[in-house]
């Protein structure tokens, strides 16, 4: 069966296996205060030009989610994303636990617009009653998007000057980072994202790490205190090293690029398949995930040779799945699917 479902099917990339291994017996402060840590901070800073960043390391996509946005609102505030974005549709509520408000606004191709972020919360002053409402605390966007998609620069930089002119910060989940920056249409480069937003995270989970993501405070200070919450929310893990290293080995020697220019490559060849042989995009994008309309047939006679991603029901009919590659996406193995289309 060929595995298309998503990009975190495999264990780590193997140089990460190889270093868990030579170290393994190497003994080092708990919590988060190693020399890997500390290294891979500094080889992080250096790649996205943020010398004065502070980062931390986090186990998970939605613990991250939930840790940053909890930490950074005051408790009469809400986060403002789009309708698709990760934290309103597929975190089983978990900023809501935290008891914060997801204020979802429609997203477009998966991407917030400054201009609506911009009307939402001068409507929300220009109300007599705000201050018995939720306050709108920070904007949260997901680059690539939940579609693929991808901000340009001149999107990016008109939401920074949004929540600037308001006083909000940015944050941006960037769970797929690496698939972004490495696609053939983006005008972003790394140290666009420590420039134009407040807070990120670098992806690892998704991108070659066992597990792991690195929080990227950029723009504004780190929340005070913010071992302690962390801890809070049972995400401190005792043996931080292990979030350190693989981000250590991923920012050595270009291997976090040259993992997502693997992907790229291989759902580009992908892409060209589906083109060549007619079938209808749901949306273009140009990251690692492909999202395809199939006849609902076609679609139970495919699944009997590949796996790939439900995503929405298109219509009656129809319906529209993802399939996408990752940095251990076997070449041969897209042979194979492009094949079988």
């Amino acid at each position: 069966m060929l595995n298309f479902v998503n990009d975190y099917s495999e264990g780590a990339h193997e140089k990460i296996l190889q270093r868990l291994l030579e170290t393994n017996y190497i003994q080092t402060a708990g919590y988060g205060e190693d020399e890997f840590c500390r290294e891979a901070a500094e080889k992080i800073k250096a790649a996205f030009s943020c010398p004065d960043a502070e980062i931390t390391f986090l186990a998970g996509g939605t613990q991250t989610n939930q840790i940053v946005i909890s930490t950074l609102l005051r408790p009469y505030e809400g986060v403002i994303a789009a309708e698709s974005g990760h934290v309103s549709l597929h975190e089983a509520g978990a900023i809501e636990y935290t008891g914060h408000k997801v204020m979802a606004l429609p997203g477009h191709d998966g991407k917030l617009d400054a201009g609506e972020v911009d009307a939402f919360v001068r409507t929300f002053y220009a109300d007599e009653n705000h201050e018995h409402m939720v306050f709108p605390g920070m904007v949260y966007i997901s680059h690539p998007t939940e579609y693929g998609t991808l901000y340009t620069r001149a999107e990016l930089t008109a939401l920074h000057e949004v929540c600037k002119s308001h006083g909000i910060p940015l944050y941006m989940d960037g769970a797929r980072l690496g698939y972004g920056l490495a696609a053939p249409d983006t005008d972003l480069c790394a140290a666009d994202f420590a420039s134009l937003t407040d807070v990120f995270y670098i992806g690892g989970t998704k991108v070659g790490a066992m597990f792991g993501e690195a929080v990227v405070f950029c723009g504004i200070p780190r929340p005070a205190h913010f071992t302690a919450q962390v801890k809070q929310h049972g995400a401190l893990l005792a043996k931080g090293r292990f979030l350190g290293l693989q981000f250590d080995v991923l920012f050595t020697d270009g291997l976090y690029e040259e993992i997502s220019r693997h992907a790229i490559s291989c759902a580009e060849k992908l892409r060209a398949a589906f083109h060549d042989k007619g079938y209808r995009f749901y949306i273009e994008s140009h990251t690692n995930q492909i999202f395809i309309i199939l006849e609902n047939a076609q679609m139970e006679h495919l699944s009997r040779s590949a796996a790939f991603s439900f995503w929405e029901r298109y219509d009656e009919n129809h319906t529209v799945v993802r399939f996408a590659t990752s940095w251990a996406t076997r070449a041969e193995a897209v042979d194979e699917l492009a094949a079988l289309l």
